[in-house]
């Protein structure tokens, strides 16, 4: 099996000394991805915003990992309040259209953001057959 490969994007990278993601074989593992801006790293103020931003991060998360969104099976997503789920499912629905090929999905609620910040994710994606 290949070694263990790091991939580092903007919006997406970390200030503590990990990537992005991390792939071996076909398995693509993220840390957290939040809806900073990959230009400036600010994220916004606004939840929609924020969700927006994150959705794209995920995206380029996964091209740069050589896979699409039809790669990612399961998503964990964290926010600042559950009852704030429609603002998400919008975005979710946007990049995952087909109800019947859509991730898996956990939503948990978080205060442990440092504001501006109220969602971030995680995922895991097979490239690959």
């Amino acid at each position: 099996m290949a070694k263990r490969q790091s991939i580092d994007v903007a919006g997406a990278r970390h200030v503590n000394p990990i990537p992005s993601a991390s792939r071996k074989g076909p398995f693509v593992v993220t840390g957290a991805i939040s809806g900073a801006d990959p230009a400036t790293g600010k994220v916004p103020e606004d939840l929609d915003a924020q969700c927006a931003a994150m959705f794209a991060n995920v995206r380029r998360v996964i091209e740069t990992a050589g896979g699409t969104p039809d790669d990612i099976i399961k998503m964990s997503v964290w926010i600042t309040d559950r009852a704030l789920r429609p603002i998400l499912n919008k975005y979710w629905v946007e990049m995952f259209p087909d109800p019947h090929s859509r991730p898996a999905r956990h939503t948990f609620a978080s205060g442990d953001f440092t504001p501006p910040m109220q969602v971030q994710c995680d995922l895991l994606a097979v490239i690959g057959d």
